[in-house]
């Protein structure tokens, strides 16, 4: 798989997470101590690639593991 395509993978399972809270990209930029939600956009749609400091945060903030997020064979239950 490429890495676009991993990258892809992530940015799914955090909108999936993030609309299962109903939150906006804003609030859960706030959320995760972000100043501009554009960078989650980004993630979202596969564009960047996410920081160890930012998967470790997303997984305390939505109580999922590091592996789920990662892993694409692992989903985000």
């Amino acid at each position: 798989m490429l890495q676009g395509e991993r990258m892809k993978r992530f940015g799914d399972k955090l909108r999936t997470l993030r609309q299962r809270h109903s939150w906006t990209l804003r609030e859960l930029a706030t959320l995760l101590g972000m100043s501009a939600h554009s960078h989650l956009a980004n993630l979202e749609s596969g564009k960047n690639m996410p920081t160890a400091e930012l998967i470790l945060k997303i997984a305390e903030l939505f109580a999922v593991s590091t592996n789920q997020l990662m892993k694409d064979e692992l989903d985000v239950d």
